[in-house]
């Protein structure tokens, strides 16, 4: 018998969405303007694609109930963090747009960190799953 495990099915549901929307907001953010063009390409290209993508993946792997989605959803949130919570600081301190780019990245860093709690749970990995 499986445990249950509340926000499972809500939460693989909304990582499956959240990733393929994503993809393209991390486009329109590169096309946005010259303040930290840059930056924004840097990241796009080497953090913001794979991790949407992995993302996907892990969270199809989680809605096939493999093990493995947990502890691939674990690297893709940790990439997002990884990539988000500085790009948002520096977005912050340099161009103080607190209701613009920089305080949306720095919204989704934060429930990112929440969901890498919720991710970290024990329970996802001693349930019995394909």
């Amino acid at each position: 018998m499986r445990e249950r495990l509340i926000g499972y099915w809500a939460l693989s549901w909304a990582g499956l969405i959240g990733n393929i929307i994503a993809l393209p907001i991390i486009a329109l953010i590169i096309s946005y303007g010259p303040p930290l063009k840059v930056a924004n390409v840097t990241l796009a290209i080497s953090l913001g694609w794979p991790a949407a993508i992995v993302g996907i993946v892990s969270s199809a792997a989680l809605l096939a109930e493999r093990k493995w989605g947990v502890t691939l959803t674990l690297v893709s949130i940790s990439m997002v963090i990884s990539g988000m919570g500085p790009y948002s600081v520096v977005r912050l301190i340099t161009l103080q747009d607190i209701y613009g780019i920089g305080g949306f990245t720095l919204l989704i860093t934060l429930l990112s960190t929440l969901a890498l709690i919720y991710w970290c749970n024990p329970k996802h990995r001693r349930s019995i799953r394909l």
